[in-house]
């Protein structure tokens, strides 16, 4: 399955609608949802910042 549409990666909602609190929210936690496939990340969190794993897409750090 292939779609083009992203995701909020806070709430996994659809990215192309207005999300005020979560943004407001990526300034401090990091992201929960896949913004590619919207799927639920294993999301760790460390001192030194936080990584977050999609089992499709891989991992993505900050």
């Amino acid at each position: 399955m292939t779609t083009t549409e992203l995701w909020c990666d806070r709430c996994g909602e659809p990215a192309s609608v207005a999300h005020p609190g979560c943004a407001a929210a990526r300034q401090l936690e990091p992201p929960r949802f896949c913004p590619q496939c919207r799927r639920r990340m294993k999301v760790q969190v460390l001192p030194v910042g936080w990584s977050a794993v999609c089992v499709e897409h891989g991992e993505m750090r900050g």
